[in-house]
């Protein structure tokens, strides 16, 4: 009762601002499903979603990024194990005018005794 209205309107807008920040959180880095229950691995889980978060957050940032996070989650998941240039992949990846080409190393493709 001793804070002023407009104090506890700044605070409700302000929680409205976290919920998107979660729900990128659950959805997108799928921390709905913790793989175990105890305090530990919980804790060790939430540590390790919200660093790839931050993580991605930067790359973003540093390719000036335009797209959603969820397809820039889905494109670095999509060229993760690849030969792809990763900043290529984003300085091509959300233009519908690409006029090059991007073409996966041979040497890739290559799987030593079955050639």
């Amino acid at each position: 009762m001793d804070w002023a209205a407009s104090s506890i309107c700044e605070l409700y807008e302000a929680g409205w601002g976290i919920e998107p920040f979660f729900k990128q959180l659950k959805q997108t880095l799928q921390l709905a499903d913790f793989l175990g229950y105890s305090e530990n691995a919980v804790r060790w889980q939430i540590w390790t979603a919200l660093l790839t978060y931050v993580i991605l957050r930067f790359i973003a940032y540093m390719n000036r990024w335009k797209g959603s996070f969820a397809r820039l989650f889905a494109l670095i998941r999509g060229v993760l194990w690849s030969r792809f240039s990763l900043v290529n992949v984003l300085e091509r990846c959300g233009t519908a005018n690409m006029q090059t080409r991007m073409c996966n190393q041979p040497y890739q493709l290559y799987i030593p005794g079955i050639l």
